[in-house]
């Protein structure tokens, strides 16, 4: 039987399926295996998953999409050297290392590393418009990044919970977007601080230069023009003719798009990035990382593997040799409607109402990070994962609980029983059996309990003693082996478990055929010396 012909359902799965055998495994994995085996290697060099099968029909594919992220990245990265307060020239030097790292170092086939909008405002914040500092800058955020890569610190991104992100990229757009508003209508001599550049932009309105704003808002209709085609085109087909693949690209290149859900690894990528920092600062870049726009743009053009970041890395460095003498010439205005452009999609509009109709809660990080962070950016950051992080302990230490009123009192806890619970639900259970008149007996429901600690064995412990001192009973339902493994090894006491609900009610109501599992130390010495030696 002859092979079938090449097609989208059969050439792109294969790449991602290359790259995903790269990052399957997991850090459990990763400490059982060898260093140097060949598949620690290949989670290192992910290159290794997909260049073996590397195909003529994905070197095209790649070709097309590198050149579409070249044509989008040359533009961006000459304008937000301006948003860093740096020369344009810097953005191009920041623009082609990442291309080549991620070549070898990537797991996703559509990310591409370069200068953003949101990285070079932060620069800004920092290298006082010196070259000298953004270099220095980037050569230490990539060691931090690196050092975070080796030590598997990837897990540390994941305590930045979404809504934290959404207000920092949000007011990110519009600081950004607003900071190029004096350079589209030719304002001179705006301060650089958010709320002091919009009172001077708007007391100054008058001295707008009208040859300045007509060119800035001629290049912004064209990019939305070319933005509506780009919207209505058909999706990019391998069999297609390689003109139209080409045209479908460079649409795709006069603008931005909205970002990419793609699952990568965390470890890896703080590798990858920090690699590119840390090289970058020796040919005078500034700190880059991933790029939402040109992600999509990579995707959209039917990138295969990280192969096309090589096309776009030599393209850059072309504009670089070629094209550096006329970039004086590069009017402010242009360049500032490419910027608010690019950025406009990063603005979640709709991100109020869902949390508003999802978990209302949710928006007090949102909230506290996308105000502060036209203070500072770095203070909205930290105090919005400080909330965030403060909501998740508060859950940890004041868990829900369900409460079954009938003839045997029953308490479940709804999530997890960690030490900081411990206090909170002490004083449910004694509120609840002990403090009323007659104490009862008391069900603790623990099939939503994976894992106790110290501190939670001692309050059962105290828990137990107490209701043994009132005449009542206290019994445990629905243990987990390793909660059930600690228990047993800790011998408190008093303490009972059973199997069923219908067998704990059944005792405490003196019915006849329900026993515990362990009244007595040597009631069940098999099941308990089986458990403690697993």
């Amino acid at each position: 039987m002859s092979p079938a012909p090449p097609s989208p359902t059969v050439g792109m799965p294969s790449s991602v399926t290359a790259l995903g055998q790269a990052r399957s495994s997991g850090p459990g994995m990763a400490s059982s295996a060898c260093c140097c085996s060949p598949a620690a290697v290949q989670r290192r060099l992910p290159i290794l998953a997909w260049l073996p099968n590397y195909s003529l029909q994905w070197l095209k594919m790649d070709f097309i999409a590198g050149l579409s992220v070249g044509l989008t990245a040359i533009p961006q990265a000459l304008a937000y050297a301006e948003v860093a307060g740096l020369p344009p020239q810097y953005g191009l030097y920041s623009a082609f290392v990442g291309c080549f790292v991620y070549f070898f170092l990537g797991t996703s086939r559509d990310v591409t590393l370069g200068p953003t909008a949101i990285m070079s405002l932060l620069v800004s914040f920092y290298t006082f418009h010196e070259p000298a500092y953004a270099v220095l800058l980037a050569f230490l955020s990539g060691c931090i990044q690196l050092a975070m890569g080796v030590l598997h610190l990837g897990f540390l991104l994941d305590f930045i919970s979404c809504p934290v992100i959404k207000g920092f990229t949000s007011a990110a757009t519009v600081t950004i977007g607003f900071g190029q508003i004096k350079n589209l209508l030719g304002l001179q001599n705006i301060p650089r601080q958010f709320f002091l550049q919009v009172y001077h932009t708007f007391l100054r309105i008058a001295e707008t230069r009208v040859g300045d704003a007509v060119l800035g808002l001629v290049c912004m209709l064209l990019l939305l023009v070319l933005k509506l085609m780009r919207d209505h085109m058909p999706p990019v087909h391998p069999e297609m003719p390689l003109g139209v693949r080409l045209s479908h690209g460079l649409v795709w290149s006069a603008t931005t798009a909205s970002q990419n859900n793609y699952r990568i690894d965390a470890n890896q990528e703080l590798l990858a990035i920090g690699l590119t920092n840390v090289l970058g600062s020796f040919v005078s870049s500034y700190p880059v990382t991933g790029s939402f726009g040109r992600t999509a743009v990579n995707s959209q053009s039917g990138v295969c593997t990280p192969a096309g970041g090589l096309v776009t890395g030599v393209l850059v460095l072309l504009s670089l040799d070629y094209l550096t003498s006329l970039f004086y010439y590069i009017p402010k205005s242009a360049l500032a409607a490419i910027i608010i452009m690019a950025v406009a999609p990063l603005f979640d509009t709709k991100i109020f109402r869902t949390l508003w109709r999802v978990k209302r809660l949710d928006l007090l990080p949102l909230c506290v990070t996308f105000l502060l962070c036209f203070w500072e950016v770095q203070y909205g950051i930290l105090a919005g994962a400080l909330v965030s992080l403060l909501m998740l302990l508060h859950s940890a230490a004041r868990p829900e609980t369900k409460v079954s009123e009938g003839p045997v009192l029953v308490l479940q806890p709804a999530s997890g029983l960690s030490f900081p619970a411990m206090e909170a639900l002490r004083e449910e259970i004694l509120s609840r059996a002990l403090e009323v008149s007659p104490p009862r007996c008391l069900v603790l429901e623990c099939t939503h309990v994976c894992s106790i600690d110290y501190t939670v064995v001692l309050g059962l412990g105290e828990l137990l003693q107490d209701f043994q001192k009132q005449g009542v009973a206290l019994v445990l339902v629905g243990l987990q082996v390793p909660v059930l493994r600690v228990l047993l090894s800790a011998d408190l006491k008093g303490f009972q478990y059973f199997s069923t609900l219908e067998e704990a009610e059944k005792h405490l109501r003196q019915e006849p055929g329900a026993q515990p599992c362990n009244i007595r130390e040597d009631a069940v010495p098999d099941h308990k010396v089986a458990l403690l030696e697993a």
